[in-house]
């Protein structure tokens, strides 16, 4: 079992950004991510840097700990710019770095651009061509594509990723099309629950749900022609009906990561605490969790 943060990027380099990112590594977590947005509900009248430009610093400032994005989404991003940029970021991470990918939703980076926002159709419909055609610009050393939603035209990423034959995908989806990218194209699938469930639901139903994707994950791996345990399984935390309850105390999460490596998943995510927000957590129970849980649970 794997244990990983979320570091959302609301606080300045200088002023103790920075030092978030070198905590999780002394921690041990295994990955750091942030969320790869322009802006974020609650936070969207505050500091919110950008995606990118943190993980090249994070990746400069670290040495051990893997980054990455959950999740990216087309809401904003090209393929074409979007390879370029995670090529860059391999390169100087040394390959650390995980590609969370999503198809997006219908938040703030939905309509930042001045476009509508999409339907789930329209969504799902890019998400099915944005992934391959990622797929295809950081393995091959130049791609020519003309799609419904996106072209490219002799595009060049020479020398290609650090880690070969590319970085590593991790799909967020709980439809049939996305499970079905997760099953050809990722390295790992990602899930939060059942959006459904979080303000009245059950945390048992909440096991229920989850264990209900995991074998459409299945079903979409074996359609594949690919065993679903090749798979990783990512749970991203605090948005099930269990909340930040799981943050409450060391036996609190352990009895919750327990019951969802039971299921299946080999890595669970937890957000970095940010006071006076969601996110909000005791930084001693966080740290506690961080260094004596993985060892609870067999990782």
């Amino acid at each position: 079992m794997r244990l990983s943060t979320v570091i959302l990027p609301v606080r300045p380099w200088r002023s103790g950004g920075r030092d978030e990112w070198l905590r999780a590594e002394q921690l041990g977590f295994h990955t750091a991510y942030t969320y790869d947005h322009l802006s974020w509900r609650t936070f969207r009248d505050g500091p919110w840097y950008g995606a990118v430009p943190t993980l090249t610093a994070a990746a400069a400032a670290t040495d051990r700990l893997r980054l990455g994005t959950l999740v990216t989404s087309p809401n904003f991003r090209h393929p074409v710019t979007l390879a370029k940029d995670l090529i860059s970021l391999d390169d100087v991470s040394d390959g650390r770095i995980t590609l969370g990918i999503g198809a997006g939703g219908t938040g703030f980076d939905a309509t930042v651009l001045g476009q509508e926002a999409w339907t789930p159709r329209e969504r799902a419909d890019r998400f099915a061509e944005f992934v391959p055609l990622l797929d295809r610009l950081l393995t091959e050393g130049s791609v020519t594509h003309e799609g419904s939603f996106y072209s490219a035209v002799e595009a060049r990423n020479i020398p290609g990723c650090v880690q070969r034959p590319r970085l590593p995908f991790a799909i967020a989806a709980t439809g049939p099309r996305g499970l079905k990218l997760a099953a050809r194209y990722g390295q790992a699938w990602v899930t939060t629950g059942d959006p459904k469930l979080f303000e009245t639901g059950t945390p048992e139903q909440s096991l229920e749900a989850i264990s209900g994707q995991i074998d459409k994950l299945a079903k979409a791996c074996a359609d594949t022609g690919r065993n679903v345990a090749e798979l990783d399984k990512i749970l991203l935390t605090g948005f099930t009906p269990d909340r930040g309850r799981p943050l409450e105390s060391l036996d609190a999460f352990v009895d919750f990561a327990g019951k969802h490596i039971e299921l299946g998943f080999t890595e669970i995510v937890i957000h970095a605490p940010i006071p006076d927000s969601d996110f909000a957590a005791d930084r001693a129970v966080f740290e506690r969790i961080a260094t004596e849980a993985p060892a609870q649970l067999g990782g």
